[in-house]
């Protein structure tokens, strides 16, 4: 019996994981209601919460703040979205998740550290999903691609600023070094 306690594989889901995960999850649904009106839409900075839960945290979990936690706020706050939402910001926040940390947590493995290149790069294509699957949804949506066309540079400012304030809050102002602290440093690359 002591043995099989021993050699038992660390669950990468714990209470003060899933804590945070909520933490996350209630800043994207406020960040989700702050909306500025642009042409055909609005412009929010829930991007920033999304990213920066995505550079964190694993792909799983950052699925889970990206996409339910988009899917919630637009159930209260703009309806006709909340599918779209929930594809799009938690395949954005799963690609971004699994080009910084990779499935190690998942797998049982030691975490490797996050480095800054593999999070421009992760954040790249996160802006890149994020634009494309709100585009397509728009069209879908709305039945206009037109609409969905003219969208198409607020889209990408918005996950770009997004994207730029995860990499500062993560990197600069050195939120990665905290979230170590609380969970645990990843060990270093081979």
């Amino acid at each position: 019996m002591e043995n099989a306690v021993k050699t038992r594989k660390k669950s990468f889901i714990t209470p003060k994981k899933i804590t945070l995960a909520a933490i996350f999850m209630a800043l994207n649904v406020i960040m989700s209601s702050f909306g500025i009106p642009v042409p055909g839409g609005s412009f929010y900075l829930c991007d920033a919460v999304i990213c920066t839960a995505a550079i964190l945290l694993d792909p799983v979990t950052a699925f889970a703040v990206g996409g339910i936690g988009s899917l919630i706020g637009d159930f209260f706050f703009y309806p006709s979205a909340m599918v779209v939402s929930l594809v799009v910001h938690g395949l954005q926040a799963s690609v971004i998740s699994l080009v910084v940390n990779g499935t190690d947590e998942i797998r049982g493995l030691p975490v490797k550290p996050r480095r800054f290149g593999k999070a421009v790069i992760g954040v790249a294509l996160g802006t890149l999903i994020m634009t494309v699957g709100y585009t397509i949804g728009a069209a879908v949506v709305y039945s206009t691609p037109e609409y969905a066309v003219i969208n198409i540079p607020y889209e990408l400012l918005q996950s770009g600023i997004g994207s730029a304030a995860s990499l500062l809050i993560c990197y600069r102002f050195g939120l990665i070094k905290v979230y170590d602290r609380f969970f645990g440093k990843p060990v270093a690359a081979n």
